[in-house]
């Protein structure tokens, strides 16, 4: 009996990741600041796409918390004022140390050898860009041993819709506040290392809270011009 042929990804499915995967990295990189509007028609003739995987790349971006898409309307860029932007660190406040709990189990010595060497990294670095790529890698490799995948998930949508507000913030971040976060870095890397969970929690939710009242000291982060920007 002949068998089947293996089917993979459609080629739509294929053009859709292509774009999201661009848009992704645009956003994430502050090149599409919040509120920037995302014109299809110029996406799709950037990429050589048609007008539908575009279509699908702004849903996808959408469930990630990178987009808002309105009917009839268009998309843009996710933005939050600060009232939202405090609301969300609340939540990682609660959210993330528990992720981080899960996750000590599980972490390997290769994964924990690799936090100590982004941390590594992260010290090294003065450029703002290269540092949200560090610390978003080290943090997010801290919950990779968490088996809860709707937890992880949505850890990641909301490190996705606060980029940009950590890079406003890391711009006016002073030498004092540096040290801070190099120090807490190294206090979260060694609880996991031990396998304390209690006080890896400890120190992430002390990390997380200070950024938050940190930022609400700067009003001025959330008042930018709406940007019209087009991709």
């Amino acid at each position: 009996m002949p068998q089947k042929p293996a089917t993979g990804p459609s080629s739509s499915a294929v053009a859709s990741e292509r774009v999201a995967d661009h848009l992704r990295a645009a956003i994430l990189n502050g090149e599409l600041p919040p509120g920037a509007r995302i014109m299809q028609e110029q996406v799709a003739e950037r990429l050589g796409a048609s007008r539908l995987p575009v279509r699908e790349a702004l849903r996808i971006l959408a469930a990630e918390g990178l987009t808002v898409v309105k009917s009839n309307s268009g998309a843009w860029v996710s933005k939050m004022d600060m009232r939202e932007c405090e609301g969300v660190y609340k939540i990682r406040e609660r959210l993330e140390p528990l992720a981080l709990s899960e996750s000590i189990p599980h972490l390997t010595a290769l994964q924990i050898a690799e936090l100590a060497d982004l941390a590594g990294q992260i010290e090294a670095t003065t450029d703002v860009d290269r540092f949200l790529v560090l610390d978003r890698r080290l943090h997010l490799l801290t919950y990779a041993g968490c088996p809860a995948g709707q937890l992880t998930e949505m850890v990641d949508r909301f490190w996705n819709t606060t980029q940009h507000y950590r890079r406003a913030f890391a711009r006016i971040t002073d030498a004092t506040g540096w040290e801070l976060i190099h120090a807490e870095h190294r206090l979260i890397i060694e609880a996991i290392r031990r396998g304390d969970p209690e006080d890896a929690e400890r120190f992430l939710t002390g990390h997380i809270r200070r950024t938050r009242l940190q930022l609400v000291q700067h009003p001025e982060l959330f008042l930018e011009d709406e940007n019209d920007t087009v991709e």
